[in-house]
């Protein structure tokens, strides 16, 4: 939340490349801090890894977006390229990964620390691809603007633009609910230390995330639902009820009190229920992107896509920080709760998506040329 905002904006002036250029040399830096016993060098693996991780979620997108507008492309093919990349990167090789990592701890014994060694290797690969492949682009790359300016305007943006500010919202609470999911389902399924599969699991959360990507790319292809806004309301309700479910089993099915053993019965049902949810999240993320194309401005595309991570970052630490306060049931309620303010707030994107956008952000760069003319 602190350092990665900063340096995810800074994207946007020096370089959407540089900062993927950055994200891969931060990432393997805090790799290499696995390799340390102490825990102060583990913790400043931990601040890179957040670094790296804000620039994961922001100047790749940023670059693709930016590269596929110069080069004029068809927009339709953007929501195309998006669908891919999260069936996949976020589905495909996220399982390959999983198995493989497996491989070098279990099978080959090459213990824990294995992975993130493969992990820098193929970081190191993807870098070479980027520095010898892509071509450099910029948001604002004026010589004027400090970083204090990039978050005033991206700020204006915010304040001028209502769909700017309903789309940041939407990310934050969908997302919120996703890393809060995240660190429940595995109490919610084995809440008497039942043996369960974790690693077939997590496999059928990413089979499922690879169905809804691919759901998503066939609702962006048709002309009548090419519009993003027009189907999200619908996931964002389902996505919703989905997390219902522990909810619902708690008071319909009677709890098991018996120690071990394999997966019960209402764990079945709220397996079914995630797998629903992880297929949302599928669906979820090529059309979120899809309307940050379409929505934020190029001029501070990473800046204010860090800007809405803010509100998710400090909203996860709470709920982390909280998470044995509270029994889970109340977690999930709560996330099914933010995820239908996601939908309402979906519903009224799509009521004004068509309105032209404020001259607002518009006329703060203008404002700023002719300052930056007068005190030349």
């Amino acid at each position: 939340m602190l350092f990665g905002t900063i340096v995810g904006s800074l994207a946007d002036k020096q370089g959407r490349k540089r900062a993927c250029v950055a994200y891969c040399i931060t990432y393997i830096l805090s790799c290499i801090t696995k390799h340390s016993p102490q825990y102060k060098i583990l913790m400043l693996g931990r601040v890179l890894g957040g670094i790296a991780t804000s620039l994961l979620f922001s100047a790749f997108e940023s670059w693709l977006v930016a590269e596929h507008n110069k080069r004029g492309f068809d927009q339709q093919w953007l929501s195309l390229t998006f669908s891919k990349a999260i069936f996949l990167g976020n589905g495909l090789i996220a399982i390959v990964a999983g198995l493989l990592g497996n491989l070098l701890v279990d099978t080959i014994a090459l213990g824990p620390v294995a992975p993130f060694d493969a992990a820098a290797c193929f970081l190191a690969i993807g870098m070479a691809i980027i520095l010898s492949s892509w071509t450099e682009n910029y948001g604002d790359s004026s010589e004027s603007k400090d970083l204090l300016t990039q978050f005033k305007g991206a700020a204006v943006a915010i304040a001028s633009d209502e769909k700017i500010a309903l789309l940041g919202a939407i990310q934050s609470l969908f997302e919120g609910s996703m890393y809060t999911f995240v660190f429940l389902w595995t109490p919610a399924l084995s809440p008497n230390d039942e043996e369960i599969p974790h690693g077939f699991i997590f496999a059928t959360f990413m089979l499922a995330s690879m169905l809804g990507s691919s759901l998503a790319s066939r609702l962006m292809a048709r002309p009548s639902s090419s519009r993003v806004d027009s189907y999200m309301q619908i996931v964002f309700i389902v996505s919703s009820v989905s997390l219902l479910l522990p909810i619902v089993t708690n008071f319909l099915v009677s709890p098991s009190n018996v120690k071990g053993g394999s997966i019960s019965f209402s764990g079945c049902i709220q397996l079914l229920g995630f797998c629903t949810f992880e297929a949302c999240v599928g669906i979820f993320w090529p059309s979120i992107m899809k309307m940050r194309s379409q929505y934020i401005p190029e001029e501070a595309r990473s800046t204010i896509m860090n800007f809405f991570r803010i509100p998710l970052n400090i909203f996860v630490c709470i709920v982390l920080y909280n998470v044995d306060a509270f029994p889970i049931t109340v977690m999930f309620g709560m996330c099914s709760i933010f995820l239908f303010v996601a939908s309402i707030l979906q519903r009224r994107l799509l009521v004004i998506a068509d309105k032209p956008k404020t001259q607002e952000w518009t006329a703060m760069k203008e404002h700023n040329t002719e300052a930056e003319l007068l005190n030349i």
